[in-house]
């Protein structure tokens, strides 16, 4: 028990550095670059596509080694190859060096990336699962609110000082990891190299969340690039700042309570539902956003759902994994961020683009809400038949 307890206190400490350093520098990429720079929002959204496709590309394959091998290496060595891409970043000054940064980064997120979710799975079960998660969501805005003020403090005086300061928080979650996390099995059987991810891919009801996910994920990432790029539009440099603090606040506040409030009278995936909802309408808001306050007021509403869906996802996923292959369950789980998180951050830099030639500004803010709506439809008839088929149990 006491090794358990230590074990989350080390995933909270680096939820906290992966969050405020991922947050510090990946935002304000498209900012730097297509703003800054004068690099087309396409290009810049190329590289975050190849980012997240490549991350999340690896996830199955690290997952099944963290069955065979454990989590804790794995975890180490993906935390420190982050840093090594971020402070490469911080000379990338040209296209080539930026996408080389960010494949190095992308690697070691798919070193970690599963293996991290399932040792939080074998360190919980269902009874504090959903509660720890929401912890861990606080935890995270805290990161965010802290990466993303540091970030925009840092880039006033050079962008390379945020990459850098990105890379000192991932090189500190790795040395933590290594001297305080136990060595957590995230698998109950040990097969053949396939077995887990055979498992997992004959798993209907978990491959259909999966596909379904894709579009929540589709819609998360537009916090990180279409967002900043609509915050900065509006001519108010500090709106970037000011969405991201408000964001990270509802999140630390409103995140635990909120939470557990729903709980009372919705399951997870219900409430993951609500969520999606509050994105896509959120999204669509911003189509009408012709000043700072309506940004800010569709920033509240998707923020909202981010609150709702981002844990919620997560229990609802260990909930469904098989405890035999946590971890090429989750490997296979995060696919879904690769294929929803690659084509969000392309489709966002293309259709912010075609917007502004089209001179159509609502073109993607249009597109993000339908993407939201038919995934929460989507999401909600599942919800609504496994509440049936438990009934009927």
């Amino acid at each position: 028990m006491a090794e358990k307890r230590r074990g989350l206190i080390v995933v909270l400490i680096d939820t906290f550095l992966m969050w405020g350093g991922f947050f510090m520098v990946i935002p304000l990429v498209s900012v730097h670059y297509v703003n800054g720079l004068g690099w087309s929002a396409a290009s810049v959204g190329l590289v975050l596509a190849v980012r997240q496709f490549t991350q999340q590309g690896m996830t199955p394959a690290s997952g099944v080694l963290a069955d065979r091998l454990g989590a804790k290496g794995l975890i180490c060595a993906g935390l420190g190859l982050r840093a090594a891409g971020f402070a490469l970043m911080a000379a990338a000054t040209s296209y080539p060096l930026l996408m080389a940064s960010a494949v190095l980064a992308a690697v070691g997120g798919g070193l970690f990336e599963s293996p991290k979710y399932a040792a939080t799975a074998a360190l919980t079960d269902e009874r504090n699962r959903q509660r720890f998660y929401s912890i861990v969501g606080v935890l995270g805005g805290l990161g965010v609110t802290a990466g993303t003020q540091a970030g925009a403090l840092l880039l006033r005086a050079d962008f390379a000082l945020v990459a850098l300061g990105s890379a000192c928080c991932f090189a500190v979650a790795s040395l933590v990891t290594f001297l305080f996390l136990p060595n957590v099995k995230v698998a109950t059987e040990k097969r053949g190299l396939t077995y887990g991810l055979s498992l997992a891919l004959r798993d209907r009801p978990f491959i259909v969340f999966s596909v379904l996910l894709v579009g929540y994920w589709f819609l998360w990432v537009q916090f990180l690039i279409s967002l900043p790029l609509a915050a900065t539009s509006l001519g108010n440099p500090s709106a970037v700042s000011w969405m991201y603090a408000i964001n990270s606040g509802m999140t630390v506040f409103l995140g635990y309570p909120v939470l557990r409030l729903s709980e009372r009278y919705l399951q997870p995936l219900q409430i993951l539902t609500l969520g999606v909802v509050l994105m896509g309408l959120g999204y669509g808001g911003v189509a009408l956003a012709s000043g700072v306050p309506v940004l800010l007021m569709c920033v509240v509403l998707i923020s909202g759902g981010v609150l709702l869906a981002f844990p919620s996802q997560q229990t609802v996923t260990a909930n469904l994994a098989n405890p035999a292959s946590l971890g090429s369950y989750f490997g296979v789980s995060a696919l879904a961020l690769a294929i929803g998180g690659g084509l969000g951050n392309l489709s966002g830099g293309l259709l912010y683009d075609a917007g502004r030639s089209l001179d159509v500004p609502a073109l993607p803010w249009l597109v993000f809400c339908a993407v939201g709506l038919l995934t929460a439809t989507g999401l909600g008839t599942m919800a609504v038949r496994r509440v049936a088929s438990s009934s009927a149990e």
